[in-house]
């Protein structure tokens, strides 16, 4: 197994009122991205389904420079109906979120569960504090 030390959070960029389910996004990381699968290790749908992605032993492709240490968590919105950054999760996916981090944790104590833009300060991904509300 690889050596994790982040978890990492991060949105689809999806607008409030559209969908974009897990096999859309892997279909958009296959097509237009150049990946051999989804990027991320886990995706949350607005129901809250927890959809699993690529295998945790497998390195992701969802944050440059952190993949080969880090575990990626994606949910499914972040962007409001006129497409401005916002925390647009249902309470299914905080449920969700909450209960798949804690499981993580479990698994990997040392991890620290951030959101992508707590790594690059260009990004709004996740847009919400994942440091306050995740730790």
């Amino acid at each position: 197994m690889r050596t994790i030390s982040l978890i990492i959070v991060h949105c689809s960029a999806t607008r409030e009122g559209q969908s974009f389910d897990f096999e859309q996004c892997r279909e958009d990381h296959i097509r237009h991205r150049g990946f051999q699968d989804i990027g991320y290790h886990f995706y949350i749908t607005r129901d809250g389904v927890v959809h699993n992605g690529r295998p945790l032993e497998k390195v992701g492709a969802h944050c440059r420079n952190h993949n080969r240490h880090s575990i990626g968590i994606c949910y499914e919105g972040g962007l409001d109906a006129k497409g401005h950054p916002a925390d647009t999760r249902t309470l299914q996916q905080m449920v969700a979120l909450q209960v798949l981090v804690r499981e993580l944790k479990q698994m990997f104590p040392r991890a620290l569960v951030v959101g992508h833009r707590d790594l690059d300060p260009r990004k709004k991904c996740p847009c919400f504090d994942v440091v306050k509300e995740l730790n």
